[in-house]
């Protein structure tokens, strides 16, 4: 267990990419406190905005996808919390790119500062090129989403479809807008869990492993890595590949 938790100490980051009312923020939460790690999640823009006195409505109406109220609490957030937000000062926000540059730093100073859970802001994107952050994503039917917003909110079903369906188009509309990627695109995510299937404790388990099994593997150059590392060749040419009569073939040259 020792070497274990030794070998998860040098991953610095995990992102959790979410589908609204998978659970992936409960996920998130029972992650940070299984591992003793910081959340870094809506609840701290839920403090900023009291220290603005700004409702958290309005945040959660803005959260992710806008720059006004979000622009104001990120240039915020490093008066309140500065040991995590520690690279540099936030520049002052005018504009989408000014939004855009202070939520990138904002993500890299929970980076630096390491061993954090992040919870949407394109994470999944503005670290995807660092190794030793595990990349997760959060999925579940839409009617069991809706059941759990009807649950945890306690809304009717009618406002609950509601409710996950724009959540669910703001936050594509935001990764496509600033990112140009899609949310749903596999390749941004180290792992892919489905809720219902798995409960949300089991969830949080498989993404132990995975940060464990990914940190095992830091030490091998990235050249090395992949499917075919360490595979033997077939002992005789694959016979399933045949091509459609259609398809011209051009003679060889």
């Amino acid at each position: 267990m020792e070497q274990q938790s030794n070998i998860v100490s040098n991953m610095r980051a995990i992102t959790i990419s979410r589908e609204y009312g998978s659970g992936g923020g409960e996920i998130a939460q029972r992650l940070a406190q299984r591992l003793g790690w910081q959340l870094v999640d809506h609840e701290i823009v839920v403090q900023v905005a009291s220290e603005l006195d700004v409702s958290e409505e309005e945040v959660e109406a803005h959260d992710e996808y806008s720059e006004s109220v979000t622009a104001r609490i990120l240039s915020s957030l490093q008066l309140m919390q500065p040991a995590m937000f520690a690279i540099s000062p936030v520049p002052s926000i005018t504009n989408a790119e000014g939004y855009q540059e202070a939520l990138n730093r904002v993500v890299q100073g929970a980076l630096a500062t390491g061993h954090v859970v992040i919870v949407g802001r394109g994470g999944q994107v503005l670290l995807h090129d660092h190794r030793d952050v595990l990349h997760a994503r959060i999925i579940a039917p839409l009617e069991q989403r809706i059941v759990y917003v009807m649950r945890r909110e306690g809304i009717s079903r009618d406002e609950a479809r509601t409710r996950v369906q724009v959540k669910d188009q703001d936050r594509q509309r935001y990764l496509q807008n600033v990112h140009r990627q899609r949310p749903d695109n596999i390749h941004l995510y180290d792992i892919t869990l489905n809720t219902g299937v798995l409960s949300l404790d089991q969830a949080v388990d498989l993404i132990v492993l995975a940060l464990q099994a990914k940190a095992s593997r830091l030490a091998i150059p990235t050249e090395e890595l992949g499917p075919g590392a360490g595979v033997a060749r077939y002992s005789s040419r694959p016979g399933d590949l045949h091509l459609p009569a259609s398809i011209d073939r051009q003679p060889d040259r």
